[in-house]
């Protein structure tokens, strides 16, 4: 349960996780299900969640669970970080709340909170000081194995509650206050030092909301890169005028019956971003075999990546205007 919690969390909002949560170990509740769930179930139970590589890595650390380690969750620190999906502030975070191993769960609140405490210039975001960051944090660690869990959480929660990534850090609430180095010399606005982040790739996407016969065609995404293994709606790389839309749909083994509506939509992935535009369009013809025909209830079933979330809700709202 603190494995899927701590995956659900990585770059996601507590609040946001819960309920996925709950649900996931409602109908996943031990590693042999979760090893054995059929993809599109384990991607529908993510849907909304994003980064899906995330829960795909956990189905592949379930599968070494189970031939590996007898179904049991290995305890052992350096075996937890062997495991697909899972670096050191995660594997940090399971050995010591799960097994009370000495370890530290360093993530981006305690990078700040130590930066600060130490008054540290070293960049954050640099693999080499995150490891004399992971040290310095190991070196302080409680003997009692009561205690790790809480020594752990409570540096996390003083870095989200206190010394806060935006705005400026309570300091006057802080109980490192009297020790800190930089609240000493007054460099807390300058840390913790990052790198700033590369712009991100703008890609130019059109997308095709292709109705038929009270039916919507979805095709699966590849097996490796973004959104590997989801749902999507039929999509090709560029921009396409009204003019050239009847031929690209051609191209789907489909004809243009009536157009319904134009959507742009604007969608950030970590390192890339995507600018659609999308037609909503009647066809008729049989359509290429990669096109899958889904009526409105099976569009439930089918885990759709919520980059297409206005194409979905357009041709959901469409199908339901139909009935």
């Amino acid at each position: 349960h603190i494995w899927v919690s701590e995956i659900m969390l990585q770059q996601t909002r507590v609040e946001a996780v819960k309920g996925y949560y709950a649900r996931f170990l409602s109908v996943l509740p031990t590693v042999q299900a979760l090893a054995d769930c059929d993809d599109d179930l384990l991607h529908k139970l993510w849907e909304g969640l994003g980064y899906y590589s995330r829960v795909r890595n956990m189905k592949k650390a379930a599968q070494i669970i189970m031939t590996q380690y007898d179904g049991r969750f290995p305890q052992d620190y350096r075996q937890v970080l062997s495991l697909p999906g899972i670096g050191e502030y995660t594997a940090g975070a399971i050995a010591s709340a799960a097994f009370d191993r000495p370890v530290p769960a360093v993530d981006g609140n305690v990078l700040r909170v130590v930066s600060r405490i130490c008054d540290c210039d070293l960049d954050i975001l640099d693999a080499k000081n995150k490891k004399l960051y992971r040290d310095a944090v190991g070196a302080i660690m409680p003997d009692a194995p009561e205690d790790i869990r809480i020594f752990n959480q409570a540096m996390m929660e003083l870095g989200a509650v206190v010394c806060v990534p935006n705005g400026p850090p309570k300091c006057d609430q802080c109980p490192a206050g009297t020790f800190c180095q930089a609240r000493q010399r007054g460099t807390i606005g300058q840390l913790p030092v990052k790198t700033p982040k590369k712009p991100r790739r703008v890609e130019e996407k059109t997308v095709f909301v292709l109705l038929r016969d009270g039916k919507a065609a979805l095709r699966k995404r590849g097996a490796d890169g973004l959104l590997a293994g989801l749902w999507e709606y039929p999509n090709l790389d560029g921009t396409l005028s009204e003019a050239a839309v009847p031929a690209a749909v051609a191209e789907l083994g489909l004809t243009v019956r009536d157009w319904k509506q134009q959507l742009n939509a604007r969608h950030i992935f970590t390192h890339v971003e995507w600018h659609m535009t999308g037609y909503v369009l009647e066809v008729s013809g049989v359509g290429n075999p990669g096109l899958v025909w889904a009526d409105r209830a099976g569009l439930e079933q089918l885990a759709v990546p919520s980059a297409f979330a206005k194409y979905h809700a357009a041709a959901k709202s469409l199908l339901d205007a139909a009935l």
